[in-house]
């Protein structure tokens, strides 16, 4: 081979390397931080989103063990929170919210008494126009913590969860009718086949629920259902559990104490505890029934994923809101250390790596 073929060879080997390593250098998505709230660090805590504003509601406060029960509200458009009505019951940490008709709602939970805390079933209804409370009927599914919760086609959905009174894990659901009169607002729902858990999370993605995650007997589930409001339908597991296809090899999803949100009709799943706290985070495309560590138009899976930001700390325990387009983590604790700060994902944003 003479030199000039030679040197030319080598040259496009080189380069093809090189683009191969800018890409790799390279990918979508990119967490930024957002202002603040001037509240008490906590992890555990409650979320809702009505329009462009996001809740933030009691949760617990590590340093001095404490229960929250206060509210803050982000707007979205302008980064500022605002301190609103303070909930007029104890604080709660592990409820749960969802919102309705312009209006937000907490349930669940575990309240404390003395050195210990116990379960409770109360439902609670917040009016961002009233700034005010009113109490609603209590969780027919009975008292416990770590439930999940979503709101689908007019109604609040809440399911799953634990209580150490004799019951255990659950995997019962029930809806809410925000409408009905007093004594009617919860009736169960049916047809769920997924597995018992708690500290599970749910997403919706034109006005269908995808529930997933949370851990039963101290394993993580892999289970991944959607429900239309009809009906539920069992989708692939989120985990590497099909020996006869390789498009889960890499799958690093499965967790507890997770937050999920949806921006643009995708799914995302970030943080968690999964033999430790973690910071990744993972894009569901409902179209395909696939994860991908990336955001890629293209949706072309990679074996790495982001990290949830390059200034922010692994941590379970957060809380998310989204409006739908755009989605933020906040909250949550690593060991004994509890967060306040707030971050927002831009998935399409380059992130250098």
């Amino acid at each position: 081979m003479n030199r000039l073929l030679l040197g030319m060879l080598l040259l496009g080997t080189l380069y093809l390397a090189g683009g191969c390593t800018e890409e790799d250098e390279y990918t979508k998505g990119q967490w930024m931080k957002r202002s603040s709230y001037n509240g008490y660090a906590r992890a555990y805590a409650c979320s809702f989103t009505i329009g462009d504003k996001g809740y933030l509601c009691c949760g617990f406060r590590g340093s001095n063990r404490d229960y929250l029960n206060d509210l803050w509200e982000y707007d979205m458009n302008t980064a500022v929170w605002t301190q609103c009505e303070t909930m007029p019951v104890e604080g709660r940490k592990y409820g749960v919210g969802f919102a309705v008709n312009e209006k937000g709602y907490i349930t669940t939970g575990s309240k404390k008494d003395g050195s210990s805390s116990y379960y409770v079933s109360d439902t609670w209804e917040y009016d961002p126009a009233a700034n005010s409370w009113t109490k609603k009927d209590d969780f027919k599914g009975g008292e416990r913590d770590g439930a999940l919760a979503f709101s689908i086609g007019g109604y609040g959905y809440v399911g799953t969860g634990y209580n150490d009174d004799g019951i255990g894990w659950m995997m019962d659901f029930y809806r809410f009718n925000p409408n009905a009169g007093e004594g009617q607002q919860w009736e169960v729902v049916n047809g769920f086949g997924g597995e018992k858990r708690r500290y599970g999370t749910a997403f919706v993605i034109n006005d269908v629920a995808y529930v997933c995650c949370g851990e039963n007997n101290g394993t993580n589930v892999v289970d991944l259902w959607k429900f239309d409001g009809t009906a539920w339908t069992q989708l692939r597991d989120i985990a590497n559990t099909n020996s006869d296809e390789d498009y889960d090899d890499d799958y690093a999803i499965a967790r507890y104490s997770a937050v999920s949100f949806a921006i643009g009709g995708r799914g995302y799943i970030a943080t968690g505890y999964r033999g430790g706290v973690v910071s990744d985070y993972w894009m569901y495309n409902p179209d395909q029934d696939l994860w991908y560590g990336d955001s890629d138009d293209d949706f072309t899976p990679l074996t790495k994923v982001h990290n949830y930001a390059s200034g922010a700390s692994s941590r379970e325990g957060a809380v998310s809101f989204s409006n739908g387009e755009r989605g933020f983590v906040l909250t949550g604790h690593s060991g004994g250390t509890y967060f306040d700060d707030v971050y927002e994902l831009l998935p399409d944003e380059e992130e250098d790596v």
